[in-house]
C-alpha cells in the first residue's frame, strides 16, 4: 500500500521493487503529474483519498480498508524494498507463530549521500502488518501504529531516497511546520516569547550535533543538521504568529 501524490519523481522506483507482490494499492491525494498513470502500468488499484487535509493516519487506516491480502505492507513513495528485504519478508511470513508486525530498518539519502548520523541510524520502521492484527494508526503528522500482539524486527533494510534538492526540503519544510505550529495551537500551548524561540533553536542545535553528531556525516549532514533547527525554529515562530492573531 502506497500513499501518494504527484510522486513521478519516485513511484516507478517503488512500484518496481514490489512488483512481485499479489497486490499493490495506490492511495492517491489528487496527482496531476505521472504518479496515477506509472502505478497503472505496474497493475495499481488506485484509490482516492477519502480526507483532503493532510492527515497520515487517516490515509493509512483507509489503505487498510482496501487491502484484501492477509499481509499488508506500507511504502512511501520515495522508498524502495530491496531484494533482500523481500526474502526476509517472505521467509517470517511462511512463519505460523503469533507475531503481529515486522520493524525493518531504513536505508536513507538525503541530497544524494546516505546519512548514518544526526539522529537518521538506525532508523526503523513498523511497516509489515498481519492486517487483522492491525487496530489502527494514530497521529495526524506523526503516524504510529496500533496492534495487537508481538513485535519483530528484520535485519535487511528498505531505502529511502528522501529530499535530492534544497527546493524540496524548504517546500516540505514550509507545508509542515504550519501544520505542527496549528497542531501545538489547537493544544493550548504555552505562550512563545523570544527566549522559548531561542530555547528550542539552542535545543535543536546540541541534539541534533552533540548528542547525534551530524557532523560526521560531512557538508550534507552540516547542511540537514541546520535545515533541522531552522525547521523547529520556524514551528515554533507560526506558533507565536497564530497566537498573536488570537490576542489582537
Amino acid at each position: 500500500m502506497v500513499i501518494a501524490k504527484n510522486e513521478g519523481e519516485f513511484i516507478k522506483d517503488c512500484l518496481e521493487s514490489v512488483k512481485w507482490a499479489d497486490e499493490i494499492v495506490l492511495l492517491d491525494g489528487g496527482s496531476i503529474d505521472q504518479t496515477v498513470a506509472i502505478a497503472r502500468q505496474y497493475g495499481a488499484r488506485i484509490v482516492l483519498q477519502k480526507t483532503k487535509a493532510m492527515d497520515f493516519a487517516a490515509w493509512h487506516n483507509q489503505g487498510k480498508e482496501e487491502v484484501k491480502n492477509k499481509w499488508l505492507l506500507y511504502l512511501d513513495a520515495d522508498e524502495q524494498v530491496t531484494a533482500d528485504l523481500r526474502k526476509e519478508m517472505e521467509k517470517m511470513i511462511k512463519r505460523n507463530d503469533n507475531l503481529a508486525a515486522y520493524a525493518m530498518p531504513r536505508r536513507n539519502f538525503l541530497l544524494g549521500q546516505e546519512l548514518k548520523y544526526g539522529g537518521w541510524y538506525p532508523d526503523y520502521q513498523i511497516r509489515l502488518f498481519k492486517k487483522d492484527r492491525l487496530v489502527k494508526w494514530e497521529g495526524r503528522l506523526h503516524e504510529r501504529p496500533v496492534f495487537e500482539g508481538r513485535l519483530d524486527y528484520l535485519n535487511k533494510p528498505m531505502i529511502h531516497l528522501t529530499h535530492r534538492s534544497l527546493s524540496t526540503m524548504v517546500e516540505k519544510t514550509k507545508k509542515w511546520s504550519e501544520i505542527e505550529a496549528s497542531l501545538l495551537f489547537r493544544n493550548h500551548h504555552p505562550p512563545m516569547v523570544w527566549w522559548r524561540i531561542l530555547r528550542m533553536m539552542i535545543s535543536e542545535f546540541f541534539w541534533r550535533f552533540g548528542k547525534q553528531q551530524a557532523w560526521r556525516d560531512r557538508t550534507v549532514g552540516w547542511i540537514e543538521g541546520v535545515f533541522q533547527v531552522f525547521n523547529r525554529s520556524l514551528i515554533y515562530i507560526r506558533l507565536w504568529e497564530l497566537q498573536k492573531k488570537k490576542w489582537n
